[in-house]
């Protein structure tokens, strides 16, 4: 029986009170400090002051703790606004949104669907705004918003990283990179790529996303017009 429908054992007061809700959110609390490395049912017993086999009762292992972890991170994934465009663009923002308040969320993004009920909930809300469009062509045009915004903010969290990693934020690696770039665009290579550089607007990462998704979204509603 999967973990969303296994009911929780009977409530325990002594030593401490436990439940899924409590565990998830300790959980939750390491990995938004220190990443998914730092979870583990032994670091969560800690924090919640009771012994790591006490968790089995309400999960099976670590899988399900961060299944539990992504669906409630899915409770802050809403779609709001009116008609397919609204709703996909405010539920693309508020992936983006979730992910930039829990870093970790960007690795578990992806692969198979979420079945927690936030998550269906959340999925429920963006195909029930896709009415308008042919039934067979809704997952579809979810999954490419969902491959978007994917790609999206796994890219600007692993910017994120290096620059923590490095202590380089962005003025100071083109600082540091920029005379390198000049000296292959000096000699006449990457045409391309230096009439970008150097004539092209330069965005920051909300205006990036922002356009990006506007050119998906311009091409979704071509598509289910034709």
């Amino acid at each position: 029986m999967l973990v969303w429908e296994r009911p929780e054992p009977p409530n325990r007061p002594v030593p401490a009170p436990l439940s899924r809700d409590r565990i998830v959110r300790a959980a939750v609390g390491l990995a938004d400090a220190d990443g998914l490395d730092a979870v583990s049912l032994r670091k969560v017993a800690t924090v919640l002051d009771v012994r790591p086999m006490r968790l089995y009762g309400y999960i099976a292992g670590k899988e399900e703790l961060l299944d539990l972890m992504v669906d409630a991170a899915y409770a802050e994934i809403r779609s709001t606004g009116d008609g397919w465009r609204e709703a996909l663009r405010s539920h693309a923002e508020a992936t983006r949104h979730a992910v930039h308040q829990h870093e970790w969320l960007a690795d578990l993004l992806g692969g198979r669907p979420q079945l927690g009920p936030h998550a269906l909930a959340s999925g429920e809300a963006v195909l029930a705004a896709l009415g308008d469009i042919h039934v067979d062509a809704r997952m579809p045009v979810v999954a490419s918003v969902k491959a978007y915004v994917v790609g999206a903010v796994r890219r600007e969290i692993a910017e994120r990283r290096a620059e923590r990693a490095t202590g380089l934020d962005e003025s100071r690696w083109q600082a540091e990179h920029g005379p390198y770039l000049e000296r292959n665009f000096a000699a006449g290579r990457f045409s391309a790529l230096a009439e970008v550089v150097r004539d092209a607007v330069h965005l920051d990462a909300d205006e990036t996303f922002r356009i990006g998704l506007d050119f998906l979204l311009d091409g979704i509603e071509a598509g289910i017009r034709t």
